[in-house]
């Protein structure tokens, strides 16, 4: 069975914003977990300038055939012109991991929209 799997990366400019992000993913079943990490530093390129930001790291466990619905709320909802977005694929996962993660989820990207 191929792993329907995946981690998804997204900062937020602060708490209340990552914790609404949070729970909206939750809410509509477009990820199982979603960590909120505080103090993040990001140094980035932004609009021809070096920038500096104290940021909240999101990490969502969720299924890769969701990431367009959890790629569309996140656009959505999110106070970033352009939000940090990133999938990373997941190659081996404990089968129970596994399992917990596809039941507290939609079950097809299709229940999503």
């Amino acid at each position: 069975m191929p792993l329907d799997a995946q981690l998804v990366l997204c900062t937020c400019p602060d708490e209340s914003s990552a914790k609404q992000l949070a729970k909206l993913l939750l809410e509509a079943r477009l990820a199982a977990c979603v960590n909120v990490i505080p103090g993040v530093q990001s140094f980035y390129h932004w609009q021809g300038e070096l920038a500096q930001a104290s940021e909240w790291q999101l990490v969502i466990k969720s299924r890769a055939s969701l990431f367009e619905p959890l790629r569309q709320c996140l656009r959505a909802a999110h106070p970033y012109e352009v939000p940090e977005i990133l999938a990373l694929s997941i190659s081996q996962m404990d089968a129970d991991y596994l399992a917990w993660l596809h039941a507290e989820t939609r079950a097809e990207a299709a229940d999503a929209r």
